[in-house]
């Protein structure tokens, strides 16, 4: 367990949203993540290749909207 700070205390007391925290949700409720994991799992690199894993799919995609 970590110890807590005054700055994130004060971080999780705090009400109003930030445009970024906004933006997020109304993601979240607008695209379809589900449908569009299944149009491009087809495609997206698996592990089983050389090198540095893949990111997961989902993290990109929506990397991609952003």
């Amino acid at each position: 367990m970590k110890q807590t700070t005054f700055a994130s205390q004060a971080f999780e007391r705090k009400k109003k949203q930030t445009r970024p925290q906004r933006s997020r949700g109304d993601l979240e409720r607008v695209v379809p993540w589900a449908a569009l994991l299944a149009v491009t799992e087809l495609h997206y690199p698996t592990t089983g290749r050389r090198g540095r894993p893949p990111m997961p799919e989902a993290t990109m995609l929506r990397i991609d909207f952003m």
